[in-house]
């Protein structure tokens, strides 16, 4: 399948399942037939927009990720302090 006829698919998927709850409800109420007894219908239009739709590439979406190193020109990143002991006052006797 080409993309045109894929796209074409695609254009058409909602506007098909609309009228196919549309024509659903209408049954539920001029026939015999419930919505609880046709609404596998749906299921089944479903699945065969899928499989007239065909497989979608995963590779038309991705993009790589982009890295995580900084700008060229950009400050060095902060670091806290790692060392836990308090700071001594070097003014402090005893220190």
């Amino acid at each position: 399948m080409n993309d045109q006829s894929r796209l074409l698919v695609n254009a058409i998927r909602g506007p098909v399942i609309l009228i196919t709850v549309g024509v659903l409800f209408a049954a539920d109420r001029m026939t015999s037939y419930q919505f609880h007894q046709t609404w596998p219908v749906l299921l089944i239009v479903v699945g065969l927009l899928q499989l007239v739709g065909g497989r979608r590439r995963r590779s038309d979406n991705y993009y790589p990720p982009t890295p995580n190193t900084p700008p060229p020109n950009a400050p060095p990143p902060f670091s806290a302090r790692t060392d836990a002991s308090p700071r001594s006052d070097p003014a402090e006797p005893g220190a």
